[in-house]
């Protein structure tokens, strides 16, 4: 079923290419990693500028940041292929803190945020992305599709006119008249390109010549557009090492903790499933562990170096896997040429007409947005289509980790509420006259209620047998409702055996365990495993 969903991401890629190593590197291969990494770098300017005004920052604060985070986990990160940078997703967050207390503070956090993400990956606890429902994944791609569709619509304002939010239009003017035309036609061409470009050469990756051809024409004919120097300059020098400057005490721990806390939780959500989505694409599996830890060096680094942090960006990442990217390579090399913009280019990448990035952006979209979704939604059961269509809204209004949450939570309690009428029991009598109950279904919290109404205690004859073989025993309050039936049949002078427990549940059950009959083929799993992680069910396999 995921090969189906993304199916429509891997088709839209023109590099058939799709496992190279970096052991057999050849010229043609370099050249395209290199053009690559390029094309992301381009990319990166305006929305590194962007989330530092919203932040609240200087726009240097988003550049450094993003060159330092897509370096670092460029060289270490858990996938190659994915960059990482500067993210709206973390700078709405960090607006009221930088509002509040100021910068130095918002460097200090990021400091932690890196330290806690370090934790998290040394304690290998980023394998528990696993857990995510494939309809949270499905709406996830699509909220974050809607959520860079909406980022672009501010390159439609009149440059300072309003402020950047990190979904979407925040009250600035918008373009009229020849300017807006002008600006939607060169988007339109840059979009063309890109999407005929493949069928004349895979020398230069469309998204580049998207934007080197809309460059030079708008810069020919001196047409009066929006430039990426519109939004700020990006000159300046290496990013300094700076020791945030806050006072080292309690209070400041009080003040930066609770959102360092919540960046660390949005930055490795957002890679972590970014990494999945790649993986998917690329065909590899695994490095989630490894991508916390890089996660964490990166932005742990970014707080002394005068970064705002960041996290994996979907868009980027599609970008350079579209473009042709595969190894560590592309994204090492954005990163180097976003510092070669900064120190010696920024005169000429400020020339770039913002149309021609926010066409790249727009084919991101269409290429990221998993458009099958609308057929799988009528042939998936409903609470899937649900969640699908919850997880993308809550993405677009809110953020990302609140709509991961709330659709893991309403994943977890549809499987449960599902599971907990499958609990039946069919019986029969024994020739000695014993009633038997073989019970089906699992028994866990969602099932213990509907497990205890199985019984007919009073009707039932002296000698009772419950058969657990085509049931499971998952946790704590199974064995409860386990005990509570067999206190009921013993209150009421009755005898009853427990059949097909673990010795587990045998050692668990404090006042029935005397009741359970051990056999040679009792299951021998263990009590309060997670059973749909066993099964499978909601990691959607």
């Amino acid at each position: 079923m995921r090969q189906s969903i993304f199916a429509n991401l891997v088709g839209r890629l023109e590099d058939a290419d799709l496992k190279p190593s970096s052991k057999n590197l050849t010229p043609d291969r370099l050249r395209i990693e290199v053009l690559s990494g390029l094309t992301v770098a381009l990319a990166l300017v305006p929305e590194a500028v962007a989330f530092a005004f919203v932040a609240g920052v200087e726009p240097l604060v988003g550049l450094y940041a993003a060159f330092i985070v897509g370096l670092i986990t460029a060289l270490i990160g858990g996938r190659p292929g994915m960059i990482s940078g500067a993210t709206g997703a973390l700078a709405v967050v960090m607006v009221s803190l930088v509002a509040v207390h100021g910068v130095e503070y918002l460097f200090a956090t990021v400091v932690l945020m890196g330290i806690i993400q370090l934790f998290v990956g040394f304690m290998r606890w980023g394998k528990f992305i696993r857990l995510v429902p494939h309809p949270v994944m499905l709406g996830f791609v699509n909220g974050l599709a809607i959520v860079i569709f909406l980022a672009q619509l501010t390159q439609f304002q009149v440059p300072g006119s309003g402020e950047v939010t990190g979904h979407g239009v925040s009250g600035g003017e918008w373009l009229s008249g020849p300017k807006l035309y002008l600006m939607l036609a060169l988007t339109a061409l840059t979009m063309a390109i890109i999407w005929v470009w493949p069928r004349v050469t895979n020398l230069i990756p469309a998204p580049l010549a998207g934007i080197g051809i809309v460059a030079i024409l708008v810069i020919a004919l001196g047409l009066d557009v929006p430039l990426v120097g519109d939004l700020a300059s990006i000159e300046g020098g290496l990013p300094p090492f700076h020791i945030p400057q806050v006072p080292f005490t309690l209070e400041t721990l009080y003040i930066i903790l609770p959102y360092a806390l919540i960046l660390a939780a949005i930055g490795l959500i957002e890679s972590l499933l970014t990494l999945n989505l790649v993986g998917e694409i690329v065909g590899k599996r695994g490095g989630a562990s490894q991508e916390c830890v890089a996660q964490g060096v990166a932005n742990t680094v970014t707080g002394f170096f005068g970064g705002m942090g960041g996290c994996a960006m979907i868009g980027q990442s599609m970008i350079n896997v579209k473009s042709g990217g595969r190894t560590r390579i592309a994204g090492t090399v954005a990163a180097l040429f976003l510092l070669a913009f900064i120190l010696f280019a920024s005169g000429l990448i400020e020339q770039i007409p913002l149309a021609a990035l926010v066409g790249v952006m727009f084919m991101v979209v269409i290429g990221t947005f998993a458009w099958n979704s609308f057929k799988i939604m009528t042939k998936v059961p409903r609470t899937d289509a649900f969640v699908i269509v919850l997880v993308t809204i809550v993405t677009v209004l809110t953020d990302l980790a609140t709509a991961v949450v709330v659709g893991v939570i309403v994943s977890a309690l549809a499987y449960a509420w599902s599971n907990a009428k499958r609990i039946y029991a069919s019986t029969y009598t024994t020739p000695e006259g014993a009633k038997v109950y073989k019970i089906n279904g699992p028994l866990f919290f969602g099932s213990s209620d509907g497990f205890t109404e199985l019984f007919q205690v009073d009707a039932d004859p002296k000698a009772v047998i419950i058969d657990f073989e085509g049931s499971r025993v998952a946790d704590q309050s199974a064995l409860q409702a386990i005990e509570a039936v067999a206190s009921k049949y013993e209150a009421a002078g009755k005898t009853v055996q427990l059949r097909h427990l673990t010795r587990d549940c045998h050692a668990l059950l404090s006042k029935a365990g005397h009741l359970v009959v051990d056999s040679d083929d009792d299951p021998d799993y263990e009590i309060a495993v997670d059973y749909s992680v066993r099964t499978g069910i909601i990691g959607g396999h």
